[in-house]
């Protein structure tokens, strides 16, 4: 609650925020927060980031579908394609929020920044801008080989004056030294007591794999384990199909496919009794990445036993793709928040493994890590910290040295402790 009075009070005077922190120390529950704190007074928030996964993880949308930036990289890109004029209607509704959040900002590139102040500025943008993330994870994906630059490399990174706000607490993990090693993966710090850590993480299995969730980097390798072991199980497999409710008629299939993949919903889920999964979404009875075995299978109904016995009764939950809209609304336009259309599917997924990219927001028990897959920088400390205790984490062993794995961009390192020194 204070860090939320902290937010609260300094985006209502207009002030430009940077909430970051490593993995596990609330980024995500603290925008929920101020997302609801805004609703709650009737306040329009634009919910944004550069995927659709991570858009999808706050029901908003990517900053190139709300600020009308087509497949263009760069402001040079948005000319070259006749985007570079804002259209009146996109104008209209940048000018109508009082608050614009952008999430996961390590993956949004400095060119793509730069594409951002400009729509802000042609709409004479008064409210205040939210930036969320911790630039030493997942860095913004480009073309080729070539550089890396973030977003606070963009000249428009200095003109919003950033008030920075860091979390440090990880709530994620109670075990101490444990946190310790995060941190210091974090940056990319692994030296002697670090190496031998890590190398006590390496433990032998046993033959029931079903018990773990293997972490994998390629979707192929968790694809391909997935159903190896979903074939083990000895019982009949059902298959749940998901459902779509149109609300808009203009909406394409394309378009819900690839809102299903952001949003990691399958379209077909192959379940089984006996077949461990993970809970995809919180509620007040599970949490985002807590694990169980389906005990029961109906047509309307699974029921899913957790660790600790319960056995939660799920049945389909909606997830919904919005578009803003201006409506009428008491004599007033205004510009409303306006569903497309709803899938209902049932939130869970086979828990034998999951990649790294689609863990994102969860908190993972019995975790084994497959290093071998590790190949972008920060990924080992974002594969790592899906953990909850060191106890139920298992590493695979790498074939190089944990340093080589837990490298990081030098851009990002260099600002990250530049701003923790200035707070």
């Amino acid at each position: 609650m204070p860090f939320l009075k902290k937010l609260t009070d300094l985006l209502y005077t207009n002030s430009n925020v940077f909430l970051t922190g490593g993995a596990g120390t609330g980024k995500t529950t603290l925008t929920r927060e101020i997302i609801e704190h805004y609703h709650s007074n009737s306040k329009k928030v634009a919910k944004l980031a550069s995927t659709g996964m991570a858009a999808t993880l706050l029901s908003g949308q990517t900053l190139h579908s709300f600020l009308d930036l087509g497949i263009a990289d760069s402001i040079e890109d948005l000319e070259r394609q006749g985007k570079l004029e804002i259209k009146k209607k996109v104008k209209k509704l940048i000018a109508s929020m009082d608050l614009i959040i952008i999430d996961e900002i390590s993956m949004v590139s400095a060119p793509l920044f730069e594409m951002i102040r400009l729509r802000l500025l042609q709409s004479a943008f008064k409210g205040s801008l939210l930036v969320v993330g911790d630039f030493l994870q997942l860095p913004p994906v480009v073309r080729g080989y070539r550089e890396i630059f973030f977003a606070f490399e963009a000249e428009s990174w200095q003109r919003f004056d950033f008030t920075t706000i860091t979390l440090a607490i990880n709530h994620r993990s109670d075990d101490r030294d444990f946190v310790k090693v995060l941190d210091k993966v974090r940056f990319g710090e692994v030296g002697d007591d670090e190496h031998y850590y890590l190398h006590q993480l390496i433990k032998p299995l046993g033959k029931d794999l079903s018990q773990y969730t293997y972490l994998y980097g390629k979707n192929l390798s968790a694809s391909r384990h997935n159903q190896e072991q979903l074939a083990f199980i000895n019982s009949d497999e059902s298959l749940y199909k998901a459902q779509t409710i149109l609300h808009n008629k203009q909406s394409s299939d394309k378009e819900i496919e690839r809102f299903m993949n952001d949003a990691r919903i399958d379209k077909e889920l192959r379940l089984k009794v006996g077949a461990p999964v993970l809970f995809t979404r919180n509620a007040w009875n599970y949490f985002n990445g807590e694990r169980g075995v389906i005990v029961r299978l109906e047509k309307a109904s699974i029921y899913v036993q957790k660790s600790e016995g319960i056995v939660v009764k799920l049945e389909q939950a909606s997830m919904a793709k919005t578009e803003w809209k201006e409506r009428t609304v008491e004599g007033n336009k205004e510009m409303v928040e306006e569903s497309k259309f709803t899938i209902y599917q049932f939130p869970i997924a086979l828990a034998f493994a999951i990649t790294i990219h689609k863990s994102q927001g969860m908190s993972i028990e019995d975790l084994i890590i497959e290093t071998t897959e590790i190949f972008a920088p920060s990924q080992f400390y974002v594969a790592l910290s899906r953990a909850t205790s060191p106890h139920r984490l298992t590493l695979k062993q790498p074939q190089t040295n944990w340093c080589n794995l837990a490298f990081v961009n030098e851009k990002a390192l260099q600002f990250t402790q530049e701003g923790e020194c200035n707070e």
